[in-house]
């Protein structure tokens, strides 16, 4: 059987086939497309019909090339979503999490229920752009009364591939409005809020099937297959691909930086609320305990200013000692004109560009050792080594400093984690592997694993 991950994150998304083949995984990516950000009437917006159409023109690639999948699955980031009318299409514009619009909605959503209140019902760290502030918005901005029907992004583009609207579990829990314990989501805060309850339907655990191609999806990529859905949080996918044990701690490195360990129950306590800790769903309810670390977004900003590539920033950082730190987790870093002068502007003196690109190497370490000495402490267990896995973990520098700032031995690999994870739990659900705990001593001995120490 053939089975087709379509991972789509913030820069970029892909389509990669993959089979179970004398016990290893084998990929093949069969179509890539470059994503981002676009600004109309003033605000920061996904263009979701490009969305629908590079996922449909990724499936008919496939095909193309003789890779016909028997299941599909997708995934995205979390917190953003789509409002569909009664007939089932979108509501306005896909709005982007770095739009920064709910300034006047997060103040207010936090005079009806504190964060203190959200965070110990739902176990959701603060960002401004959780989807319940983003949501809050709509209703402010009259925009939620035409709303019949509400999906997260990848549960939307499943949507659009079968016909069928199903809500996935793990990102559901991003949105900071499903209950730590019931696993399903908060009435209370729902209601509170004044959302209506119909926009909110059972929760379908990663490994469910969604339904077969619609027939205008199978006459335009010339074939049929099954959705089945992953952990559509990106993140969610990748830590099922991290070869780790339950309970080791992991980044899952990317435009954002996600760093955590895995835990059975939530942790809804003060201090975890203090350092600004998640508790977001994986399969079989259990919990990623993790923290939003900036990640390689602004080197990503950097590169595109600077019109070079990854391996002449890393030479260039190399050139310099030990740079300027900035906090990366500064909400000016989220979305700024020029990443470099904001860098600047923030140290508060010239800084040459080789300066700037190690300012913020170093920083992201730094960050790194803050968020493992935070999580740390909210366990009460220390972790011995750190899994890297994602596009980032071929960074050997941000390796390195990692290694050197916090001590631990740090393994990279795979790299294809978020896409090799949404294609694990389709094979679970297939029946071509037991658990997640099997998958995991499969993808040791199909991919390389580095390791880099102090």
């Amino acid at each position: 059987m053939r089975f087709l991950a379509i991972d789509i994150g913030a820069s970029s998304g892909r389509h990669i086939v993959g089979a179970l083949e004398d016990g290893r995984i084998k990929l093949k990516e069969v179509y890539r497309f470059a994503n981002g950000i676009e600004r109309r009437s003033g605000h920061l917006v996904w263009d979701e019909k490009r969305l629908v159409n590079e996922v449909l023109l990724g499936l008919k690639a496939a095909g193309e090339q003789g890779l016909v999948p028997d299941f599909v699955g997708i995934d995205t980031w979390a917190v953003d979503y789509a409002l569909l009318d009664e007939e089932g299409n979108a509501v306005g514009d896909v709005f982007s999490y770095r739009d920064g619009r709910t300034e006047a909605a997060t103040e207010q959503v936090h005079r009806i229920i504190s964060f203190n209140e959200l965070y110990s019902r739902t176990g959701i760290q603060f960002q401004p752009f959780n989807t319940v502030y983003q949501l809050y918005e709509d209703k402010m901005s009259g925009r939620l009364k035409k709303a019949k029907h509400f999906l997260m992004l990848p549960d939307y583009l499943g949507y659009r591939l079968t016909g069928v609207m199903r809500q996935e579990y793990t990102n559901a829990t991003s949105t900071g409005m499903v209950n730590a314990v019931t696993h399903k989501w908060d009435g209370d805060i729902i209601g509170a809020l004044g959302f209506e309850g119909s926009l909110f339907g059972e929760l379908s655990q990663p490994g469910t099937a969604v339904g077969n191609f619609s027939k205008q999806v199978r006459d335009f990529v010339g074939y049929d297959a099954a959705v089945i859905l992953p952990a559509t949080h990106d993140t969610a996918s990748a830590v099922l691909a991290a070869p780790i044990n339950f309970g080791d701690m992991y980044i899952s490195s990317g435009t954002w930086s996600l760093l955590g360990t895995e835990q059975y129950g939530a942790h809804t306590e003060e201090a975890a609320m203090r350092v600004n800790y998640s508790n977001e769903g994986s399969i079989d309810f259990t919990f990623r305990l993790q923290k939003n670390v900036m990640g390689l977004w602004m080197l990503q900003n950097i590169r595109r200013e600077l019109g070079g590539t990854f391996p002449e920033m890393i030479a260039m950082a190399r050139s310099q000692e030990k740079g300027c730190i900035v906090d990366v987790n500064d909400a000016r870093f989220l979305a700024p004109s020029d990443m470099m002068q904001e860098i600047r502007s923030t140290v508060g003196r010239p800084l040459s560009d080789a300066q700037v690109v190690r300012t913020v190497y170093d920083s992201l370490a730094l960050g790194y050792k803050h968020a493992v000495e935070e999580l740390e402490g909210i366990t009460g267990s220390r972790a011995e080594s750190i899994s890297i896995i994602g596009g980032g973990c071929r960074d050997g520098l941000l390796n390195e400093l990692t290694a050197k700032v916090t001590g631990k031995r740090i393994l990279t690999g795979p790299v294809e984690a978020t896409s090799i994870g949404n294609i694990i739990m389709q094979m679970i659900s297939a029946g071509e592997i037991q658990d997640i705990a099997t998958a995991r001593k499969i993808v040791k001995n199909s991919f390389n694993i580095g390791e880099t120490v102090a």
